[in-house]
């Protein structure tokens, strides 16, 4: 799109993952005006991963209606501090209570910069424009690089004092599992992350095609094709995202679980077996029946819930009156 066309104020969206950190300006209607994409540098050192953030708000500040920019909105991979305005994310070791929102603010001028983690800004894009819309109680989560997640109950998103609430991927489901990144063990995340997926497949004898990197993807499309051990792969991913979702449905009463991220691309072969899962974890009748959804904002989620949360947070009228 063209900034150009833009008119009223605008919040500038960051999104920071273990692959890449992606900026865009974004109107009151949700719309991105302007993009920036920088890979992550995340084996590198905390200053290096954050000049990489830097120029993203850089490019950002060259187009022509910066000056509409009223805010600045940050959704990060976790834990997030947003109490403190520091990130600590599993997969980014350089950064262990980096004091990103201090970083940001000097490099936009001072404007104010509000910070939520990645799960909770793509919380806030799925009940604003995409399929948590119109339900009062949701969980909405990113199976990616990592497994993040979000909540909103009552109608309201609810980020929690650090912007951590709803963090589903480091529920233990697997007390004797595998060591999870974050200290503890068979968290969801440690099973049903994309790179975990892949690690399974891989050392069940799972070979991927001549040329193909060993991706979550290229087992799907195994799976696809009838590899059995693509197949159960997938399906312990599943059975481990269901396991969440009944737990999360048990304590706060959700109406529908939204999944989006790359691993989301499966489609069937990783909800059929997510939805039979679920049938058999989630059981008591307040937690059964929770409806099991893709994401419909795709990678641009982050971005868009990166802004509403900061509209939110902040009360920006302009925002709030179609949020």
């Amino acid at each position: 799109m063209h900034p150009q066309g833009a008119t009223g104020p605008l919040v500038a969206a960051i999104d920071i993952g273990g692959t890449k950190i992606a900026g865009a300006l974004i109107d009151a209607e949700g719309r991105l005006l302007a993009r920036a994409l920088r890979a992550t540098p995340a084996g590198e050192d905390g200053e290096t991963v954050v000049r990489a953030v830097t120029d993203v708000v850089a490019e950002l500040r060259a187009t022509a209606v910066w000056p509409r920019v009223v805010a600045v909105g940050i959704g990060s991979a976790g834990p997030v501090d947003a109490a403190h305005g520091t990130v600590s994310p599993v997969n980014v070791p350089g950064w262990r209570e980096f004091p990103l929102v201090a970083r940001v603010s000097d490099a936009v001028g001072g404007l104010p910069v509000v910070l939520t983690g990645d799960g909770v800004a793509m919380t806030a894009a799925e009940h604003w424009q995409g399929a948590a819309r119109g339900y009062d109680n949701a969980l909405c989560m990113v199976v990616s690089t990592g497994v993040g997640g979000g909540l909103v109950l009552g109608g309201a998103l609810l980020p929690g004092p650090t912007g951590n609430a709803g963090h589903i991927g480091h529920i233990s489901v697997d007390l004797d599992g595998d060591l999870c990144p974050c200290g503890s063990r068979g968290c969801v995340e440690r099973i049903a992350s994309g790179p975990n997926i892949a690690r399974r497949a891989l050392d069940g004898g799972w070979v991927p095609p001549a040329g193909a990197a060993p991706t979550a993807a290229a087992v799907a499309e195994a799976a696809r094709g009838g590899d059995a051990v693509a197949l159960a792969s997938f399906d312990r991913a599943a059975q481990a995202l269901a396991a969440g979702i009944a737990a999360t449905a048990t304590l706060v009463e959700i109406h529908v679980a939204v999944i989006g991220g790359g691993v989301a691309g499966a489609g069937p072969i990783l909800f059929d077996p997510l939805r039979e899962h679920l049938a058999r974890y989630a059981t008591l009748s307040f937690a059964a029946g929770v409806d099991v959804v893709p994401a419909k904002l795709g990678t641009d989620a982050g971005l868009v819930g990166a802004a509403a949360a900061a509209a939110q947070a902040l009360r920006l009228d302009a925002f709030t009156t179609t949020i």
